[in-house]
This record gives structure tokens, sequence and C-alpha cells, in this order.
């Protein structure tokens, strides 16, 4: 049985597009300082919300191809450029930290009627209209370095199967949800007296 998981056309990006984007709003990735408070570690629900959804992604995908519902190769899995991505993930970052969106949050932002986000969104068009037009002098060498040539995936990689893999990121989800809770305690510091009968009253 085979079912149509690797649809590519504009409407089912679309549809899904608005459903993140959604999801986004309603947990509060509109907010340029709830962004911005995961780089203090104050606030690490960017992080859980995020690495949740690949942690459920992965094992949808890996179950589905389990149970032979999609076929091995109906997710397209890019080339693998570790230097680039790592350039590309230190400069994305650096501009998450100031400005506090990233390009999706951004959009997310400038629906839910932030004026900041406009702003953020136009450089944004405009750095990657400038990257664009200077592909050809020497940026595409630098956007294609560090290739792993093994594969693309873990398991074409270094032999890592879907169940492995899926186990690995359990694990690393739980350490985040456990060390994201305890530092977000420590940040907020000692509960008073008040606080914990105002908390008490409101339950």
């Amino acid at each position: 049985m085979q079912l149509p998981f690797n649809d590519g056309g504009a409407v089912s990006g679309l549809i899904c597009g608005l459903l993140f984007g959604f999801v986004l709003e309603r947990a509060g990735f509109g907010s340029p300082c709830k962004l911005t408070a995961q780089f203090r570690f104050t606030d690490w629900s960017v992080l859980k919300v995020m690495f949740t959804a690949i942690v459920v992604a992965a094992a949808g995908l890996a179950l589905l191809r389990g149970i032979g519902w999609m076929a091995a190769d109906a997710v397209f899995v890019p080339s693998a450029y570790l230097g680039a991505a790592a350039i590309g993930g230190a400069l994305v970052g650096a501009g998450f930290a100031v400005g506090g969106y990233c390009p999706g949050t951004s959009v997310v932002a400038l629906m839910s009627g932030r004026l900041d986000a406009l702003v953020f969104l136009i450089g944004l068009l405009l750095g990657t209209s400038v990257f664009a037009w200077a592909w050809s002098s020497g940026l595409e060498a630098l956007t294609m370095a560090g290739e792993l040539e093994a594969g693309d995936n873990l398991l074409d990689a270094f032999g890592i199967p879907d169940l492995w893999a899926v186990a690995g990121l359990c694990l690393a989800l739980a350490f985040v949800y456990w060390l994201g809770g305890r530092m977000e305690r420590n940040s907020r510091g000692p509960v008073t007296a008040a606080e914990a009968l105002r908390g008490a009253q409101s339950d």
C-alpha cells in the first residue's frame, strides 16, 4: 500500500505552511522576547517545541516506511554539506539573537500585527537578493563546503538504522526537557510564600 506522501505540489506546501504558522503563533513564537529568551537559557519553549516536532516527524516517517505505507525514497534528502551548514547556522543564529526572529517566526509575527517583523522581513529579502546576485562570485563554492560524501542520512553515512536514530533522538529530547526545566526554574529564583499562596488559590 502506497499513500501519496511524496506530493510536492504548491497546494500541499501552502497547507503545511499555514498549519505550521498557526502552531508557531499559538506557541507564542510571534514574540521576539520569547524567542531571544532561549539564547539567555531562561525560556526553553523554542527548543522544546522544535525538537519535539523533529522527533515526531522522524518517528512518523520511520513508522510509515516500516509498515510499507511510504517508499524509502519518497522524501527528498538534500546533500549534506557540513561546513556550509555550520556557516549558515552561525549566521542565522546571529540574526536570530539580534533581531529576535528567524524567517518563519518573522512571518508569524507580521501576521500577528508586529511592525518590527516587517523590518526584519525586508532585511531578509534584501539579504537573499544580495546572496543570489553574488552566487556566481565565489559563494557557490562556499555553500558546498564540507560535503559528507559517505551519505546524506544516518543510515547511508554511518549505517545507523532508523530505530536507533529515533531512540537516540528521544533520549536527547528527554534530556532537553530535563535540562530546560531545571534552568528555567533556576532563572526564576526561589518562590516566595506569597507567590506559592497565590498559585494555590488560582488552582
